[in-house]
């Protein structure tokens, strides 16, 4: 048998994987909110991926889609030519924002998405009448996470992930705390004072690093990855829009993970009825069956440089690629047409439920939070003191390994960071817009035999905290 016929199990990858010294499990089919692995293990995919698969895996119809876009037009260059997917697509998400929005600007990935969209805001006062070239500065949130380029990154406020790039990030940056009730409300405070504290903190970094300097605040809704699906409290966006009208800033909204119906509304700023100036979106955009992106721009926004220079200086190869854009389209035409965001928020409510229901209780799932079809559950050593375990553990990738070592198997998101940066364990839920509550209840039950097998585990390996 030749090298290249050798089954992956046996041969070395030439992939530059995430991590080199973990063996890293080979999908060979997926089928609908099932994927299959080379040993024949099926495993039901209760986050998507990274929150990504919105309508399962396999759907035919987004398959003739690309195939019969890919015979049409396969690639254009976006300098000189449009393409009917594009511009079908971006005229559907401009109309989800009851005109709200634009214009879209359709990238390749969250992280470009979000470099996309600080250059807009950069341009934004560029050419206001009359220009205003000084502001230079983002003010974005600790625990905040908004993609891997040199760019994103330095607006992200995730310190493990931004450790060891720090010298090389962007000084005109500064991070102020994020909406997290769990961690953040003190144990005197309404929601309403929390949300009030948290205004004033955005106000005065205004007036520390200059008011007429910054060009957007950015935050997230819902903060996917960094923290675990954690939502703002209640009056937060308006707040924040509030000083931002206040010094002339925009509002930068990052909806990468929580966007595109994962709430339960196509976008999740409709739930608090907050506008943002830019909005970026991603993962279930696509659902995953190609890689695409969006910056949704507003009218706002798109008046001045309507009434400026006519461009935007920024542009990427493959910006609204033909094939890209029509499997997206599809994707949102099939959430539509079978009602889905009915479902994220029927499944979404039956969902929560099943997890209070069942992990409510564990001595060491210290939160359960999320809406729609994005949950997350932070596991702590003490609930009382909500002390995470120590980083060293690796408490949340033991869960997710377990997780997927069990019948049923199951496929979660794990994650760290959501008490201080560093330490705090997060595991994430985010199955398909389609899950049924026969799947939600294998997903509950197989989640929380992960976690017990998990903690037993590692006691019994000696690991924990004594």
């Amino acid at each position: 048998m030749s090298s290249t016929s050798q089954p992956l199990a046996q041969t070395k990858s030439a992939v530059l994987h995430r991590d080199l010294h973990r063996q890293t499990l080979e999908i060979v089919e997926a089928q609908g909110s099932y994927f299959t692995l080379s040993n024949g293990r099926r495993i039901l995919d209760a986050s998507g991926g990274a929150a990504v698969s919105c309508i399962g895996h396999g759907n035919l119809q987004v398959q003739k889609a690309i195939a019969d876009q890919v015979v049409q037009v396969d690639y254009t260059v976006s300098l000189f030519f449009t393409n009917k997917p594009a511009e079908q697509l971006c005229r559907m998400m401009i109309d989800s924002t009851a005109g709200s929005m634009a214009r879209v600007f359709i990238a390749n990935s969250g992280s470009e998405a979000t470099d996309a969209a600080a250059k807009l805001a950069r341009q934004y006062f560029l050419e206001l009448d009359p220009p205003q070239p000084q502001r230079i500065r983002f003010i974005a949130r600790n625990g905040s996470y908004h993609g891997n380029t040199l760019g994103a990154l330095s607006i992200s406020g995730h310190k493990a992930r931004r450790a060891i790039y720090e010298p090389m990030l962007l000084p005109n940056i500064s991070h102020v705390s994020a909406c997290n009730a769990y961690r953040g409300l003190a144990p005197d405070e309404t929601d309403e004072s929390y949300v009030e504290r948290l205004a004033d903190e955005l106000d005065n970094e205004f007036q520390r690093v200059g008011p007429d300097t910054v060009c957007a605040f950015v935050a997230e809704p819902i903060v996917g990855a960094a923290l675990g699906c954690v939502p703002a409290s209640l009056g937060y966006l308006k707040a924040m829009r509030k000083i931002c009208d206040k010094y002339g800033a925009l509002l930068m909204l990052d909806e990468v993970m929580c966007g595109m119906g994962r709430t339960g509304t196509t976008h999740a700023w409709q739930q608090e009825d907050v506008v943002p100036d830019i909005q970026t979106v991603g993962k279930t955009l696509g659902g995953g069956y190609l890689p695409i992106a969006g910056v949704l721009a507003s009218n706002k926004v798109i008046d001045v440089l309507d009434k400026g220079t006519g461009q935007f200086v920024h542009g990427q190869t493959y910006q609204a690629h033909p094939t890209v854009c029509a499997a997206a389209l599809e994707v949102q035409r099939i959430i539509a047409a079978d009602d889905l965001l009915a479902n994220v928020k029927l499944m979404g409510e039956y969902l929560e439920r099943a997890l209070r229901n069942k992990l409510g209780d564990h001595p060491h799932v210290g939160n359960i939070r999320g809406r729609g079809l994005f949950w997350g559950l932070e596991f702590v050593y003490d609930r009382q003191a909500k002390e995470p375990f120590p980083v060293t553990l690796g408490l949340a990738l033991a869960i997710h390994d377990e997780a997927l070592a069990h019948e049923p198997g199951i496929m979660i998101y794990p994650g760290t960071g959501s008490a201080d940066g560093l330490q705090g364990d997060h595991v994430i839920l985010a199955p398909a817009y389609n899950v049924t509550k026969v799947e939600i209840d294998m997903i509950v039950q197989a989640l929380g035999n992960a976690i017990d097998s998990a903690l037993t585990r590692l006691v019994t390996a000696g690991k924990t905290a004594t």
